[in-house]
């Protein structure tokens, strides 16, 4: 059985992180936007815990409509 990107084993805390540094919030501001609270993302982002259920689901639309910095990378 495949395994769901949104699901707990799709977030570990470093694409948590860049997902909120990419929207360029801190972390209460993102906790705000995701419906949760500071700590629960700062605990996301270390590690301690993972997103699971509607989180993940949330954090995939979100990073589903994130914009992406188009700077070249190196010299052309």
């Amino acid at each position: 059985m495949a395994r769901s990107a949104d699901g707990p084993e799709g977030w570990d805390g470093a694409r948590v992180a860049a997902l909120r540094r990419r929207l360029g919030l801190s972390q209460g501001d993102f906790a705000r936007l995701l419906g949760v609270r500071q700590q629960t993302v700062s605990e996301w982002e270390t590690g301690r815990y993972r997103p699971r259920g509607a989180s993940a689901r949330v954090l995939a639309i979100c990073e589903e409509r994130a914009p992406y910095d188009e700077q070249p990378e190196g010299p052309p």
